[in-house]
């Protein structure tokens, strides 16, 4: 799936199968969803999840929390508006780069 794909699945009803926790996080923050993508955000304890809970983080403005799971991704925080971010992420977890 290509980050183009992942936001026209957004139109659905659930995210597409076959999504990881974190995509499925990103996910449910595009559909405005931030308690859900936080909780599953929470459930990938990789590298991914860390990324995806920094942004979070970020996007509900606890920018100490932010900051703490931006080093535990390995991030540096991001000064990006906040829908660069997302598609960004969206985009490595897809296999995209970013």
């Amino acid at each position: 799936m290509d980050l183009a794909l992942f936001r026209a699945s957004l139109a659905a009803a659930a995210p597409p199968a076959g999504l990881g926790p974190a995509e499925q996080a990103l996910w449910w923050d595009a559909k405005g969803d931030w308690d859900r993508a936080h909780a599953l955000a929470q459930t990938d304890e990789g590298g991914a999840g860390a990324r995806v809970h920094a942004y979070l983080h970020r996007k509900e403005g606890d920018f100490g929390n932010a900051a703490y799971w931006y080093l535990r991704a390995g991030a540096p925080p991001s000064r990006a508006p906040l829908e660069e971010e997302w598609a960004a992420i969206a985009a490595a977890l897809l296999g995209e780069g970013g």
